[in-house]
């Protein structure tokens, strides 16, 4: 099994806010820019937080939850098709003091192997050198558990979260599963989580929705002072070429 990321190094988190506050900032979020390459990404100088998963782990159906906003993030009919990395800002009045970073669904089987390199190597390049990012999130259908890809994606994010990058992972669709089941798959994540955060999400039950929403709030304010995540970036890892299965 692929060795998950040791408990973060990273300053105070402030004061969670009132979950109005938290739910009122995300829904400021608006498209800011779209890019098929990572040079092609404009320079950020304010938190970054990235949401990465699965093909169908309930990614885009997440961000558009958490800022209320019904088309936000652009869910293909065909998984796996989305390409491009998107970026949407947030900020009151105007005044962009974070953004929001959608990455490309991994692990569609359907996908030719090249594109799916492609996409991957991408990624990789982007979680390991993009500079200002905050956190990340991963989402995971709580049914399926973390597979291989979300594993080898905690160990090449690993060295930053060692660093002080946030991390959480959202377990999605938590209304398919009873109160037992949702217990039990909280308790083996954590564990593989090595540190990071774990929320159960239901876009339907509106579960979780408030307490990401804080957390996020959280990480793109810092307390003055406090050590900003990131620091000299590995080089890019080699992208698997290894075919998963189909949802």
């Amino acid at each position: 099994m692929t060795t998950t990321p040791s408990a973060p190094v990273a300053g105070p988190l402030p004061p969670a806010p009132d979950a109005k506050i938290a739910m009122g900032w995300m829904h400021t979020a608006k498209f800011l820019t779209t890019a098929a390459q990572l040079h092609h990404l404009p320079p950020i100088t304010v938190p970054e937080i990235a949401f990465v998963g699965r093909s169908n782990a309930g990614k885009s159906t997440c961000i558009n939850t958490l800022t209320q906003q019904k088309q936000l993030a652009f869910a293909s009919k065909k998984p796996g098709r989305t390409q491009h990395i998107n970026l949407f800002s947030l900020g009151k009045q105007g005044v962009m003091d974070a953004v929001l970073a959608d990455l490309p669904g991994y692990g569609y089987a359907a996908v030719s192997r090249s594109d799916k390199v492609r996409w991957q190597q991408v990624m990789v390049n982007y979680l390991v050198s993009r500079p200002g990012l905050t956190g990340i999130v991963l989402l995971c259908d709580p049914r399926l558990g973390l597979t291989e890809l979300d594993e080898a994606l905690l160990e090449v994010v690993r060295p930053r979260v060692e660093e002080g990058l946030k991390f959480l992972i959202v377990l999605t669709k938590a209304d398919k599963l009873t109160r037992a089941e949702q217990a039990k798959v909280l308790s083996i994540t954590r564990l593989q989580a090595g540190g990071g955060e774990v929320k159960m999400f239901s876009a339907l039950k509106k579960q979780g929705v408030d307490e990401v929403a804080q957390l996020l709030w959280q990480w793109a304010h810092p307390l003055p002072g406090a050590e900003p995540a990131g620091g000299d970036a590995p080089a890019p890892a080699p992208a698997s070429d290894q075919e998963p299965e189909k949802d």
